[in-house]
């Protein structure tokens, strides 16, 4: 039995979502049927975090494990061409054998996500499905000082989805930064893990900061109800990336970039 890693992109506009759903076309789901036309195994692939419908990736990771000792490359090539036979958006851009211990989802140490807005006042045409159109002029300046009040471990009750399935809402936010490109607003954000919604969450409370309705410390205060009632709109799923999933290195990795001391 021989363990891969796969380093996954996608455009999450026509799933259903991450997670495989009865009468339902997932991401999952789609990597699962390419990998059964390949290798002719059923498997479950198990990925970093499960994206909701219409949220993108562009460093999604997951693994799956398979009894004959594949090259790491032919998985790659052999998935992506099943994946463009069947029409899917999605592509794995590396495969690569590792450990039995490792784990997409809990060997993971930190997840990145991007959160694109698309402020002006003409509606898009080219990235109908890869922003959120905000026809009015944000200032965001003012979300990243109200965004800097969520740094730090806090109960994220406000920015949690009611369905949540999570154990406790305490979660420790690493980063989260609000920066301007021309007519493009971007809020980045890094943490071990995230809530239900909950990046989506914050950047709908940031948008009424960037229009001038919430200020810094009406973000605190939010945050302090514990309060789903307190939080504002949540932003819609087509602004959001999946950007990149942290891992420890490997014994390899450090045998590589360990200095040689003589």
């Amino acid at each position: 039995m021989s363990r891969y890693r796969l380093d996954i992109e996608y455009d999450g506009t026509p799933y259903a979502g991450w997670q495989r759903q009865a009468g339902q076309h997932s991401v999952q789901a789609a990597i699962e049927q390419a990998i059964l036309a390949f290798s002719g195994e059923t498997v479950t692939l198990r990925g970093a975090g499960r994206t909701d419908a219409g949220v993108h990736a562009t460093g999604q990771v997951a693994h799956i494990d398979l009894t004959r000792d594949w090259a790491a490359e032919k998985v790659r090539d052999a998935v992506n061409a099943h994946l463009k036979l069947a029409g899917e958006t999605v592509a794995v851009l590396a495969a690569t054998a590792v450990d039995r211990d490792f784990d997409a989802r809990f060997s993971a140490v930190a997840r990145h996500y991007r959160y694109r807005i698309l402020a002006r006042k003409a509606p898009p045409a080219l990235e109908k499905n890869r922003a959120w159109w905000v026809p009015v002029a944000l200032d965001a300046a003012a979300m990243d000082r109200a965004a800097k009040q969520l740094l730090g471990r806090h109960d994220f009750t406000t920015f949690r989805s009611s369905q949540c399935q999570a154990n406790s809402p305490l979660r420790t936010l690493d980063r989260l930064d609000v920066v301007r490109a021309g007519e493009v607003i971007e809020v980045r954000t890094s943490a071990r893990s995230f809530l239900h919604n909950q990046v989506r969450s914050m950047v709908g409370t940031l948008k009424r900061v960037g229009e001038g309705a919430w200020t810094a410390a009406d973000m605190r205060a939010a945050l302090d109800a514990r309060d789903r009632a307190a939080c504002a709109a949540m932003a819609p799923p087509r602004g959001l990336y999946l950007e990149r999933v942290d891992y420890p290195p490997s014994p390899a990795d450090q045998a590589t970039e360990s200095p040689n001391i003589s």
